[in-house]
């Protein structure tokens, strides 16, 4: 267990934190959420001790082995990948080194030999004799093949890493997971593999993360951060947005009587339980929603911004996209060839490749950024495209306008202030923010820039290219809430499981090969032994 007393932290005036008051328990999965800057991440720290607070404690229950998916991607560098895995394990790999060191003595004495003998049967009741083979599965599955176990953690690339160090915090099952975007720089396949073996975890799981997927599967708690305090509900993620935006109806519904309140959300949970017998957390949600209490569901205080795609009235007429033949290469490299596709009316497709160069590629051919390519593709002529690039750089560098200025440029028709002011202030830049500087602000800021750019176009066909990145939670709802009222066609790329599941009723893949077209969605997709064998056989004709 960890419980938490009177924590508050604050830097200056800044009250991150004030009086929280929590208990974390075995067997429970806590998704950790909050808007951009709450102190999401800083809690984690706080838990293991990398910094203290203000005032108030934290303590464990004694004895209990807490691991931590580190952010510093360097620090073990000048170890071989397995044993980096194994230091996750601290009391058990000390041991080891201890233990071989003692060996490695020359002159091995006999008080030596009476501690090597200590230490092997701590090692062998650490079941220390299969760590090695447990390491290496771990890495396995999580996507390092064997042939890189033994390298030196500095050969290996930034994505390579994640997944190396995610295993050393995975190792050994420690009594307390602290995990920190656990999911960033991972396939759909490890994802899964992660997933599984999280939901059936014993111990105590903390993890931020902005895959709203992961934390539906995972998580039998939402730990919210909101204007400095941090409250506990039952249930994944999906039962906390959904139960907190009914609980706002209902306090703006002045006529609905109380009983009346009360039987909706008593059905509301009901229904949530009965869904919770076909997830991979079944029993333990299952019997935490079982007993929640009505008081527990609260409205959230949380601002969601309102992306709201209209096209400007020009209806899309039969012809859409045509492709013929598209080749891309770059550097030597066949990204994709052989592309023939037809986008017919009310496609909503999602773009996937095994190389993410690939589907940025593809974008910036059809966007008109890249004129190196082979084969044709045309637009009709009723066809007006707008599109979010993954580098939105060339947007932002070098300018110094305000919000107000910068996005006045993207506008066809009317420029007055409040007109352009209206579609900053549905991406929540409001008052003094709408001045600041289009050069200074932070990802998440130029996105939601983007946002407000793509929604002023009011264009008939968008392209999204990894939209959701740095984005928060609230961001990322709205702009899939937005793409699945959107009636025009779509063409994207998100890493968003969530997202592309519930949009997308056409999944396109492309390959060096060819390409792989299909009416279903994602999940149907990512599960189709058909889909499997076609991908074999495309990547071999390449």
């Amino acid at each position: 267990m960890i419980t938490v007393s009177n924590l508050s932290l604050r830097y200056g005036k800044r009250t991150l934190f004030e009086e929280v008051n929590l208990k974390f328990n075995q067997g429970n999965c806590y998704g950790i959420i909050g808007a951009n800057g709450a102190g999401k991440s800083t809690f984690l720290k706080i838990l293991s001790k990398e910094i203290d607070p203000s005032s108030g404690s934290v303590s464990f229950t004694p004895g209990e082995r807490m691991a931590v998916l580190t952010q510093n991607h360097y620090a073990f560098d000048k170890f071989p990948v397995v044993e980096a895995v194994m230091m996750g394990h601290k009391e058990l790999y000390s041991i080891m080194k201890e233990k071989d060191a003692l060996y490695a003595k020359e002159d091995f004495t006999e008080k030596d030999g009476d501690r090597a003998g200590e230490l092997e049967n701590i090692f062998a009741e650490m079941d220390g004799w299969n760590a090695e083979n447990e390491a290496a599965t771990m890495l396995s599955n999580l996507g390092i093949k064997e042939e890189q176990h033994h390298k030196l953690l500095e050969e290996l690339d930034g994505n390579e890493k994640v997944r190396v160090l995610l295993a050393q915090a995975l190792f050994g099952k420690p009594d307390i997971l602290l995990l920190d975007e656990p999911t960033n720089d991972l396939d759909i396949q490890t994802i899964g593999w992660l997933e599984n073996f999280l939901a059936s975890y014993e111990g105590i799981i903390l993890v931020v993360s902005h895959d709203r997927h992961f934390l539906d599967t995972v998580c039998t708690h939402v730990v919210d951060i909101d204007f400095s305090k941090m409250s506990i509900y039952t249930g994944n993620y999906t039962f906390w947005y959904e139960s907190s935006q009914l609980a706002s109806r209902q306090r703006s519904d002045q006529n609905k009587k109380t009983d009346e309140r009360i039987k909706e959300l008593q059905e509301f949970i009901r229904r949530f339980s009965a869904n919770a017998s076909k997830s991979k957390q079944a029993t333990s949600r299952k019997k935490a929603l079982d007993k929640i209490n009505i008081e527990e569901i609260k409205p959230s205080n949380r601002k969601y911004p309102a992306i709201i795609f209209n096209h400007n009235g020009r209806e899309a007429g039969d012809q859409i996209l045509q492709v013929e033949k598209l080749k891309k290469e770059l550097n030597g490299e066949i990204l994709f060839s052989g592309i023939n596709l037809m986008v017919n009316k009310g496609d909503k497709i999602a773009i996937l490749a095994e190389n993410s160069l690939a589907t940025s590629a593809f974008y910036d051919v059809l966007s008109g950024r890249d004129k190196d390519y082979k084969g044709s593709f045309k637009w009709g002529v009723t066809i007006n495209v707008a599109d979010i690039p993954n580098d939105n750089s060339d947007y932002f560098d070098g300018k110094n306008e305000n919000l107000i200025d910068w996005l006045r440029e993207y506008s066809e028709g009317d420029k007055d202030e409040q007109f352009v002011r209206s579609f900053l202030g549905r991406m929540l830049f409001s008052g003094e923010e709408v001045l600041k500087k289009s050069s200074v602000l932070s990802g998440g800021e130029k996105m939601r820039c983007m946002f407000s750019r793509m929604m002023l176009q009011q264009a008939n066909l968008l392209m999204f290219d990894e939209p959701t990145n740095h984005l928060d939670l609230e961001s990322i709802t709205a702009l899939n809430n937005g793409m699945k009222d959107f009636k025009g066609v779509i063409l994207f790329t998100s890493r968003d499981h969530e997202l592309t599941e519930t949009v997308a009723n056409r999944i396109v893949e492309l390959t060096p090969g060819g390409i792989i077209d299909k009416l279903m969605t994602y999940d149907e997709y990512m599960n189709s032994e058909i889909v499997k064998q076609q991908r074999e056989e495309l990547y071999l004709m390449a």
